[in-house]
């Protein structure tokens, strides 16, 4: 039974336009870091370390662009066809690589297009942070919008795993690619459409683009809680990466037989998620970001139960518990997000806290090939579950993360903020 809100939402032809949207875009990049793991592990003569090189190219340009997608995404007039246009971009480059893989290389080149997807997630990331907010202008909507987001990109991020080890054990990364490919394509054009049924908004900012930085870095700064969570989300990320992007399908591939069980532990955590973003949609708690700190401590148990090669079972027992929780930490996150930062500020500020988030993942990707190979993969991921919980614990001595209260606040004028950095 769904709820009011939810009905209400529902039935607004924006927001269902929105959902499809990710839910096309999900589908098939679902079928991408499958392909490209797996497909760069099964190229001639590759290594770990190529894997390494592959996926730190890909993370690197948008952590360098990241910070201007949120500059442009508060300035332009819509973000709709900022999206728009990043989509497509991804589109052509996706398809490029797939061409790549039916050719069997070169790793040089896979990187190349490789770091020119991650210019375009730079860019995209930001804006979408501020669609969300035009798409559902009322505050007390959010929440619940967020969680049925989440479950839409969930289902199709489930449905494409459910094929993606299939396609890339029987045809080949190539043929995955190609359809992650189209998943883009069709998601521009859904964007494109949704955007031609919103009003663009007024051109706000006229200063430079230091400046508008400046004052996002001051908005950023002003809440205790949000650069205390990106502190902690830096080391989270980066490990969560590294096991999904290089830890996991090693040791999938070395114990547990390879991508199809790979893909299954990847179903697991996505049907964890549904659950858990289903279930943060309703709950309300009296200090949302002491339960998101609190459950991110759940991003230890797929590293940890992979060092420790847990049979196949408990391993996808693991991932779909921190599924769960994961969904839960990321819908208190980004509704507290929402409600604290100014709308007309959103996009600079996801930016800088993207940034943060994403700082060490490259470096990670780069060095866990490496280290895979000299101490081994079981070793390096028992490492990595710790670092986990370590940075749990040191976001937990925040008064803020703990005290930060879930009744909405009215949003902060935008004035003072741009006076100081005046």
């Amino acid at each position: 039974m769904l709820s009011g809100t939810s009905s209400v939402l529902l039935s607004q032809p924006r927001f269902r336009l929105l959902a499809s949207a990710r839910f096309v875009s999900v589908l098939g990049s679902a079928f991408g870091p499958i392909a490209l793991s797996f497909g760069v592990l099964g190229l001639p003569g590759a290594s770990p370390a190529d894997l390494s090189l592959v996926l730190a190219c890909q993370a690197l340009p948008q952590l360098a662009f990241v910070l201007w997608g949120g500059v442009l995404g508060d300035r332009v007039r819509s973000r709709f066809r900022l999206v728009c246009v990043t989509e497509t971009a991804a589109a052509v480059i996706w398809a490029a690589l797939a061409v790549l893989f039916a050719q069997g290389g070169p790793v040089g080149w896979i990187a190349v297009l490789a770091a020119l997807g991650g210019v375009t997630r730079g860019l995209f990331s930001p804006a979408l942070e501020g669609v969300v907010v035009d798409v559902v202008p009322e505050q007390d909507q959010r929440q619940q919008a967020n969680a049925m987001l989440k479950v839409s990109v969930n289902t199709a991020r489930l449905m494409g795993m459910m094929l993606a080890g299939v396609v890339v054990s029987m045809v080949g990364p190539a043929l995955a690619l190609a359809l992650d490919a189209a998943s883009f394509a069709a998601c521009a054009i859904l964007f494109g459409i949704l955007g031609r049924s919103i009003p663009d908004r007024p051109v706000r900012y006229k200063t430079s683009a230091v400046r508008d930085l400046r004052e996002g870095w001051r908005e950023f700064v002003r809440h205790e809680w949000l650069w205390v969570t990106t502190g902690q989300l830096t080391i989270v990320i980066a490990v969560v990466n590294s096991v999904a992007g290089l830890l996991g399908p090693m040791l999938a591939h070395y114990y547990l037989g390879g991508a199809w069980a790979w893909s299954l532990v990847m179903m697991a955590q996505i049907a964890g998620q549904i659950g858990g973003a289903g279930w943060a949609g309703r709950l309300r708690p009296a200090r949302p970001m002491l339960v998101a700190t609190l459950c991110t401590a759940g991003a230890a148990l797929p590293a940890l139960l992979l060092s420790l090669r847990a049979p196949l079972l408990v391993v996808l027992v693991g991932a779909a518990v921190y599924g769960v929780m994961w969904d839960v930490t990321m819908v208190m996150w980004r509704t507290c997000l929402q409600r604290e930062v100014p709308d007309d500020m959103i996009s600079r500020v996801s930016s800088i806290d993207l940034l943060g988030c994403l700082a060490v993942a490259p470096i990670a990707l780069a060095v866990a090939g490496p280290l895979a190979s000299a101490f081994g993969p079981a070793w390096v991921a028992l490492a990595s579950a710790l670092l986990v919980l370590v940075a749990v614990a040191c976001a937990l001595a925040s008064r803020d993360i703990r005290t930060l209260a879930g009744d909405p606040r009215p949003q902060q004028e935008t004035a003072p903020v741009a006076a100081g950095a005046a």
